[in-house]
C-alpha cells in the first residue's frame, strides 16, 4: 500500500511530466516547419548519373539526366565548376546538313515531374578552357544555377567516352 506521501509524490510526478510532454509536443511542430519551409522547388531538382568526358585539356562536357520532382517546371539558366572559367549549357542541332554546338536559349527546361537528358550529340553542359587534365574517376563539382530557385549542387565524374566521336575542340563544328 501506498503511503499518502508517495501518492502525492508519484502525483506530481505525472503532472510535472505530462507538463514537459505538452511543452515538447507543441515545440516539435515549429521545429519541423523550417524543414518543410526549406523545401523549394530548387530543393526538388536533382541530376542522376552525372560524368565528365575525360580531356587533357582545352574543351569537355558533363551530361547527366536532370529531374525535376515539383509540380512546377523548372529551367536551369547557367552553370559553374572550378574545372572551367568558362560554361555554357548546349544543344547540338543540324544547320546547313551539318551538325553544330551552340548554346542553349534559355537554358534547359524540365517539365514539372519530368526529366531532361544531357547526352553527347544533345543538350550538355559545355566546358572551355579546362586548364587541368579530367582522368578517369575524377570527382569534379558543378552547380547549376535554377532560374528563381536555389543552385543545384553535384559532383560529376571523369569518364572516358568514343561515343559518337565527338572532339569538343575548338573549330569541331561549335559556333
Amino acid at each position: 500500500m501506498f503511503s499518502r506521501h508517495a501518492l502525492l509524490l508519484a502525483a506530481t510526478t505525472a503532472f510535472a511530466l505530462t507538463g514537459c510532454g505538452s511543452a515538447q509536443v507543441a515545440a516539435a511542430p515549429a521545429k519541423q516547419s523550417p524543414a518543410v519551409t526549406e523545401q523549394s522547388p530548387a530543393a526538388a531538382i536533382t541530376i542522376t548519373d552525372p560524368w565528365v568526358k575525360t580531356a587533357k585539356k582545352g574543351m569537355s562536357a558533363a551530361f547527366g539526366t536532370l529531374v525535376n520532382n515539383t509540380d512546377a517546371e523548372v529551367t536551369i539558366v547557367s552553370g559553374a565548376s572550378p574545372l572551367s572559367p568558362k560554361i555554357e549549357l548546349h544543344e547540338v542541332v543540324e544547320s546547313g546538313g551539318k551538325m553544330i554546338m551552340r548554346p542553349k536559349e534559355g537554358g534547359f527546361v524540365i517539365p514539372a515531374h519530368g526529366t531532361h537528358e544531357l547526352r553527347p550529340g544533345g543538350d550538355h553542359i559545355m566546358l572551355m578552357d579546362v586548364a587541368q587534365e579530367v582522368l578517369p574517376g575524377a570527382r569534379i563539382p558543378f552547380t547549376l544555377t535554377v532560374k528563381g530557385g536555389k543552385p543545384l549542387e553535384f559532383t560529376a565524374i571523369g569518364k572516358d567516352f568514343a561515343g559518337g566521336k565527338e572532339d569538343y575542340q575548338p573549330g569541331m563544328g561549335h559556333k
